[in-house]
């Protein structure tokens, strides 16, 4: 047999309550229902647990351990016949290992005899790849969509997808969570003088038009042309945003580098401070330091996505420029709102 190395399932450790947004922070009544369980994968425990805190339940008992030669086994490792089970991971980075780690969990839960399987994926993984943009490349994200039927989800519930229409590459129910109204409270308590919120990109201008709508401020886009892939040259922005504060907002940062050319573009159009936020916190590569060395004064992110050391390392420095949000609430109150068979539209105003 092969050997085994150390088990990375931590859902059997004991750990204090952990700090979440005030929404999340409201009184539950403690769960006993049997039926109803959350296991997650080991891609973000900390959100999971949190999300569990809120609904006032242990999260599931689960065994994830690797063979030295990167191979994952899984063991769901409590009675899950007949009940309602979500299983939360996003497919962040390491991608690959994270995805498989979710399917393998949902097949073990099918095999179980779940009554209903409902992936939770906060962040989703493979979703810029939307589309053929060249002769013979896949379609990425609709084969994911495709693995994640096949193992045997019955729903997905995912938060801020690259783009809404990916929702029809599933053949199964997909609630399609937004981190606006986290992102929204947040600024609303900042009060921003002058404020305008600025698309990076015309793909975005209907998030950037909800949020504006949201915290009662004017619209701005840039326009820019995408010189390979993680590099980006902006041409120039529509809208007015001399002597405006403007808030960047946009569905994910991964290099940053579309983020700082908008920060600078806007500031040599007049802007006399620069604000962004976006719900994955993907920051690969030189992101952390473009940020640091960028015009923008704070980037606020939610926790869909585990900082990096390095990013971490970057919010708690003095004058860092990132920030986290917490989004436990607005998943628990999904998943419980699942559950109960009752509606998610609430959570989208």
């Amino acid at each position: 047999m092969a050997t085994l190395v150390t088990p990375t399932d931590k859902a059997v450790e004991k750990k204090s309550p952990p700090v979440t947004d005030e929404k999340s922070e409201r009184k539950q009544r403690p769960r006993v229902d049997e039926k109803f369980k959350i296991f997650s994968g080991t891609a973000n425990e900390p959100l999971a647990d949190e999300i569990c805190n809120f609904l006032g339940m242990q999260r599931g008992q689960a065994q994830v351990i690797r063979f030295r030669d990167g191979e994952c086994y899984v063991q769901i490792q409590e009675n899950v016949r007949g009940a309602d089970v979500f299983v939360l991971q996003p497919t962040c980075r390491p991608v690959d290992e994270h995805l498989m780690e979710l399917l393998l969990m949902i097949d073990a839960l099918k095999r179980a005899s779940a009554r209903r399987i409902t992936a939770v994926v906060p962040y989703f993984g493979y979703a810029r790849q939307d589309r053929k943009d060249k002769p013979r490349s896949p379609i990425s994200s609709k084969l994911v969509a495709d693995l994640l039927t096949t193992a045997g989800a019955h729903r997905a519930l995912i938060v801020d997808l690259h783009t809404p229409q990916l929702q029809g590459f599933f053949n199964i129910p997909v609630d399609h969570l937004f981190a606006s109204p986290v992102l929204v409270d947040h600024f609303r308590k900042l009060a921003l003088p002058n404020l305008t919120v600025v698309s990076p990109d015309a793909g975005g201008v209907e998030r950037a038009r909800f949020f504006a709508k949201k915290v009662d401020a004017a619209l701005a886009i840039v326009d820019k042309r995408r010189v390979e892939a993680n590099v980006a040259e902006v041409m120039h922005v529509i809208g007015d945003v001399d002597g405006r504060t403007c808030l960047i907002i946009d569905d994910l940062i991964d290099t940053a580098g579309t983020l700082v050319k908008t920060a600078e573009a806007l500031i040599a159009n007049g802007a006399t401070s620069v604000y962004a936020c976006a719900s994955h916190a993907v920051l690969s590569g030189p992101a952390v330091e473009n940020i640091r060395n960028s015009v923008i004064k704070e980037v606020v992110v939610t926790n869909t996505i585990p900082l990096t050391a390095e990013a971490n390392a970057a919010r708690t420095e003095k004058g860092g420029k990132i920030s986290v949000l917490s989004i436990a609430g607005l998943i628990g109150r999904a998943i419980q709102a699942n559950h109960e068979e009752t509606s998610v539209s609430k959570l989208f105003t």
